[in-house]
């Protein structure tokens, strides 16, 4: 019986279980592939990460992310919550308030700031979308290691009445080889401008609580748009009302990068035992 650390961490909050939730298995070198998809399915989460000793050049530690269903290059609040387990758990020591991180999509920067933990996302790449499903609101697809298609909704309140179709946005997400929908719309309210969801069915994630790569994806298609003057370059994403969160998310935008960040806490801290 392998025994490792275990903690679930809540993402994009300060509140326990009003963020998104990311177990985080530490120092997993014992465990092969099988057994970490085995535990990403059995804990049900949007996603399960493992730390290992890192195998790049300046990264301080190895990130694996699994959804239920399979393993992804990157993922936003799966990165921070488990940079927060890391820390808290002594598997490493933050340099003058910054972390590497490596993962599938390579080595990441990460910063430390007040409460805050933030990643510098990939470079995303866009391309146009055609989303029959949304009528004839604006989408784009965004590949910053998952795939998403990113549909302006207009309206925060059209993003709170929307009821999704899991079976449509499944087969539109296999026909794009992407993760999953992520819909955006504006509030009117100065402290977080922007109200987002994200559904992945495909991946075994009907609605994502608050999805990190999902905002990095609004990001990216604000910047694209030319959309990003109405919010500035700095400015914060709300997500997860729908089912019972209340997630802050904490974005930053410019020609050459986004970063995303957010508060965290540790919900659980324990051990996990494999057989």
């Amino acid at each position: 019986m392998t025994q490792v650390p275990f903690k679930q961490v809540d993402v994009f909050t300060a509140k326990p279980f009003y963020g998104n939730p990311v177990a985080v298995v530490i120092g997993a070198e014992a465990l092969d592939t099988a057994q970490m998809q085995r535990i990403a399915h059995w804990t049900n989460l949007s996603e399960t990460t493992f730390l290992l000793a890192p195998t790049q050049p300046g990264a301080d530690y190895r990130l694996r992310i699994f959804t239920p269903h399979q393993e992804l290059p990157f993922a936003g609040h799966p990165t921070i919550g488990s940079a927060h387990a890391a820390l808290e758990g002594g598997f490493v020591k933050a340099r003058n308030g910054r972390l590497r991180q490596e993962c599938g999509v390579g080595v990441l920067d990460l910063t430390l700031e007040e409460r805050r933990i933030y990643v510098r996302a990939p470079q995303p790449k866009v391309s146009p979308a055609v989303v029959p499903l949304f009528g004839t609101s604006q989408a784009l697809r965004v590949d910053v290691g998952p795939v998403w298609i990113v549909v302006d909704l207009g309206e925060a309140a059209d993003v709170d009445n929307l009821t999704p179709d899991m079976t449509a946005i499944a087969e539109l997400s296999d026909s794009m080889r992407a993760s999953g929908v992520t819909v955006f719309g504006r509030t009117g309210k100065a402290d977080a401008p922007i109200h987002v969801r994200s559904f992945a069915p495909s991946h075994g994630i009907p609605e994502d609580p608050v999805c990190g790569s999902g905002n990095i994806s609004v990001a990216a298609f604000l910047r694209e748009t030319g959309l990003l003057k109405e919010f500035g370059p700095l400015y914060t994403a709300r997500q997860g009302m729908q089912v019972g969160r209340d997630g802050r998310v904490a974005v930053r935008v410019s020609a050459e990068a986004i970063e995303i960040g957010g508060e965290t806490v540790t919900c659980v801290d324990g051990t996990l035992r494999v057989g």
